[in-house]
């Protein structure tokens, strides 16, 4: 088991969600956080403790990015006008692996960082290997040709796990996705409770 599968399943035991909504989650089964002292029974969470755990439910649901990443992505996000939270949202929603993820071309957010990692996809028909590079709405994503048959991408196509969203146009046979607009929070197809509010609150603290 790699390391990011083992942060991966850590994750949604020590928030107790099945954050990716995936049924191999651990939580489905063990509802309490890891370690020998898992089962314990915890205490009340403070305002701060909530914050830092919407925090690290956000970050770590978009494959886990580092923590100097997702300040930087914040700071941007509070530099505009407007609703910081939507910003917030906005911003991690137009990354090129969460387009990749979003569109089914893989199953899961870690796979979209190391699909667009290793090359297999183009944005605008120029080849983009930045699992950041922040897509523009009308930004066409297309699957490299020699890329279109792996097994990954054709069973993440295949799967009813999850629904494409409306705010990314899919071309299945082509395997491109166009970004339609900028999502708003509550367009975005989470598994389970985000709370970007408290995001915002905890970064003001």
């Amino acid at each position: 088991m790699t390391k990011r599968i083992r942060a991966k399943y850590k994750l949604d035991r020590r928030v107790g969600q099945n954050v990716w909504g995936r049924p191999k989650s651990p939580v489905n089964k063990r509802d309490y956080g890891p370690g020998m002292h898992g089962q314990r029974r915890k205490g009340k969470l403070s305002d701060f403790g909530l914050q830092l755990r919407a925090k690290q439910k956000l970050k770590g649901y978009y494959g886990n990015i580092s923590e100097k990443q997702f300040e930087g992505i914040f700071a941007e996000a509070a530099r505009r006008r407007g609703n910081t939270s939507e910003h917030l949202i906005g911003l991690l929603e137009s990354r090129l692996d969460a387009i990749v993820y979003r569109a089914k071309f893989v199953p899961t957010p870690f796979a979209a960082r190391q699909f667009v990692n290793h090359g297999h996809v183009t944005v605008n028909g120029k080849r983009v290997t930045i699992p950041s590079y922040r897509c523009r709405p009308g930004d066409v994503v297309e699957i490299k040709e020699k890329s279109k048959n792996m097994a990954l991408v054709l069973e993440a196509l295949q799967s009813a796990e999850r629904d494409i969203p409306e705010y990314i146009d899919v071309d299945p046979k082509k395997m491109t996705a166009t970004l339609v607009r900028v999502p708003e929070f509550s367009e975005v197809p989470y598994p389970t409770q985000m709370e970007p509010n408290l995001v915002v609150e905890y970064y003001a603290s």
